[in-house]
């Protein structure tokens, strides 16, 4: 990429191409010949003494994903001290987040600046206030604190095992619902909150959802906003981190929900808070978490924060503030920059598993193939996922535990894995993954031979 003068003298990179629509492999299912498992075996063995060492468990950015932002660690000289009028020293600034970054992150959200606020690191911190002032005090338009009520919240299967953990060390029952092609199981939300107020709402991941890349549509998030609940504050808590995360240019995204604009026209106002954050756009380790959502949630939120802090970091805001929009293509240009890097590495997964198992998984598995996201979401037609990761650990490869996109671990078809191709070179996701065809081949075949 050609490097090109960024305001303040810093370097910006120029904006990727948009990476080649990936090669989706079609669906068919193989038979299994009669030495199948000795084949399997064989496999295996080879693939042990190969001594590998090959992460797939975390999704993490690249190094190289970091590089496309390291210019933001000089975009603010030493005496770049004020923006916005204000003195980035001091405590003045107010809990919601300098102006500029309220104005840039909302329209990420597609929302006005008066409907977010921006705060430190990540989305998930924000997560976790949010709910838990909710427990102490209740929302707006509760009658107390929630934790009086043994609350409930909706989640989604397979998901995202830090939801579920944050809502469990909160205090939260786990009600699963299904993740379906588009969206949530909305029938099933409808049913467990029409009757009971305990259930105070649902926490999911609404665009490019972890692990499946699964995207809310349009009509189920207009049914979702509009739902007759028990609880007259039920809740849709999304956390949208990977809405800007498409593989594709434009024509070939799916396109994100705004859940504050639908819930406003269904006269729900204060019934989403939207969340996001830059972890995996700048830094996951020094990125700005930020939350959308009506002005009267806004406020009633910054009325906690402040009770707790004199305000975020304005140093970090400003500092992405600057970088994000002297980026070439600006935020746009910078995930487009991404999605060059990561795009091969979803690509390789494809490859790996259809040539180790067979075009469509070969009667062994089966695959998303998300137009986003940060995983892979794989399903052994088998029960045999516990097993999979057995196997590939002791050859060296390291895969998020089986269960893990379940609350308390437990898959009850054990069956899904979530891959994260993001982290590792191109060359060790392609070696990794032609280790995991094998080790779900062995699975399998020791399953129908009657061996587990």
């Amino acid at each position: 990429m050609d490097p090109a003068s960024g305001p303040g003298g810093w370097t910006k990179t120029s904006r990727a191409p948009a990476p080649a629509r990936l090669r989706y492999p079609d669906p068919m299912t193989s038979s299994a010949t009669p030495d199948a498992l000795a084949q399997a075996q064989a496999a295996y063995a080879e693939l042990k003494a190969r001594g590998l060492k090959l992460n797939l468990q975390r999704g993490q950015p690249a190094d190289a994903d970091f590089d496309l932002s390291n210019p933001m660690l000089s975009v603010l000289g030493e005496n770049d001290t004020r923006y916005d009028g204000t003195d980035l020293r001091n405590y003045p600034g107010g809990v919601a987040g300098l102006p500029s970054a309220r104005a840039l992150f909302g329209n990420y959200l597609d929302l006005k600046p008066e409907n977010v606020l921006v705060w430190n690191n990540s989305s998930l911190e924000l997560q976790g206030l949010v709910l838990g002032f909710a427990l102490l005090h209740g929302l707006r338009g509760s009658q107390g604190g929630w934790v009086h009520e043994k609350p409930k919240m909706i989640v989604t299967v397979p998901g995202y095992d830090r939801h579920f953990l944050l809502l469990e060390t909160l205090g939260f029952k786990l009600l699963a619902v299904d993740m379906q092609d588009d969206g949530p199981d909305v029938d099933a939300i409808e049913r467990l909150a029409a009757n009971d107020a305990s259930v105070k709402g649902i926490l999911f991941v609404p665009t490019y959802s972890n692990p499946g890349g699964e995207t809310i549509s349009a009509e189920k998030a207009r049914r979702l906003v509009g739902l007759k609940a028990a609880a007259p504050d039920f809740t849709i808590f999304a956390d949208d981190a990977y809405r800007a995360h498409h593989l594709f240019g434009e024509g070939e995204r799916d396109v994100p929900v705004n859940f504050v604009a639908l819930c406003r026209d269904a006269g729900h106002p204060d019934r989403a808070f939207v969340f996001a954050s830059t972890s995996k756009i700048t830094f996951a380790g020094a990125g700005l978490g930020f939350v959308g959502s009506s002005e009267d949630n806004i406020g009633w939120l910054g009325k906690y924060l402040g009770a707790q802090s004199i305000g975020p970091n304005k140093f970090e805001q400003a500092r992405h503030v600057k970088f994000l929009e002297g980026y070439d293509g600006g935020l746009e240009g910078l995930m487009r920059d991404h999605a060059a890097l990561i795009a091969p590495k979803f690509q390789a997964v494809y490859d790996a598993l259809s040539a180790g198992l067979g075009e469509g998984g070969g009667g062994y598995a089966t695959w998303r193939t998300p137009r986003g996201g940060y995983f892979i979401s794989l399903d052994t037609v088998d029960p045999v996922a516990e097993r999979v990761v057995q196997l590939a650990d002791e050859a060296g490869i390291s895969l998020t535990p089986a269960g893990a996109t379940y609350p308390g671990g437990n898959d009850p078809k054990n069956a899904n894995i979530r891959l994260a191709p993001t982290r590792p070179p191109l060359a060790e996701v392609e070696e990794a993954m032609r280790g995991v065809a094998t080790c779900v081949k062995l699975a399998a075949e020791e399953y129908r031979a009657g061996q587990h």
